[in-house]
């Protein structure tokens, strides 16, 4: 599990990402609004956990940019400030749960299990992956973007869901042998570049948004770019 933090206060991060990554969390920090929104808007998250008081824009308007650039990642919000009408506030903003400080780590678990529990089994019940226009119909095995029908092969359907389903990190082609080939990785052969750029002609050659993105010596990310 992906989680982003957005807090400026250190201790807290600190308590927050130890006890994460010992929850086999990957972890991702940002100290201020507005690195935070970058860091979501690149990259792919579980669940986000924001403070409401920041530097730059404040996690209320946070979560309103967030919520309007269509990036639907859960959001925890964190705060001192307790009453009802503060509640109410957070959650208009668009962020789907509040956790009032000082907090217990064991209660912050227990919201981030029921928030990505919530997420994961709304997107196994529509069954379709999504990146920006990208969509992907695991039912019909159907793809397409923009509303324009995508025509893939099994193969290229595979290594497409795979790199949905990871958007955001960079992919090696050792990694893309292993899980979609089934074989060791054979530096001797292009077998997967090839694929990779049939996938990517595909999805990418008639959109002026690029998504598949080449990391030179180190493999492939499925991203927004920066």
């Amino acid at each position: 599990m992906r989680i982003l933090v957005i807090e400026d206060e250190i201790k807290t991060v600190q308590l927050i990402k130890q006890g994460l990554e010992e929850q086999q969390c990957e972890v991702d920090v940002a100290y201020d609004g507005l690195m935070g929104f970058q860091l979501a808007s690149r990259n792919h998250y579980n669940l986000i956990i924001s403070d409401i008081i920041l530097p730059g824009i404040n996690g209320l308007e946070l979560c309103k940019k967030l919520r309007a650039n269509g990036i639907s990642f859960p959001i925890l919000l964190l705060t001192a400030l307790g009453t009802t009408d503060d509640k109410i506030i957070g959650l208009d903003s668009g962020a789907d749960d509040y956790l009032v400080k000082p907090f217990e780590f064991k209660e912050l678990m227990a919201r981030i299990r029921a928030l990505t529990r919530r997420s994961i089994g709304s997107i196994q019940t529509a069954n379709v992956l999504k990146i920006a226009d990208l969509e992907m119909d695991l039912d019909t095995k159907s793809v397409s973007r923009a509303g324009k029908e995508i025509i893939l092969t099994a193969k290229e359907f595979s290594l497409l869901e795979y790199f949905i389903r990871h958007q955001g990190r960079v992919i090696s082609k050792a990694e893309l042998a292993e899980k979609i080939w089934d074989v060791t990785f054979d530096t001797g052969t292009n077998v997967i570049e090839v694929y990779v750029n049939f996938v990517r002609k595909k999805i990418d050659k008639d959109f002026d948004t690029k998504l598949l993105h080449t990391q030179i010596g180190m493999g492939y990310v499925l991203k927004m770019p920066n």
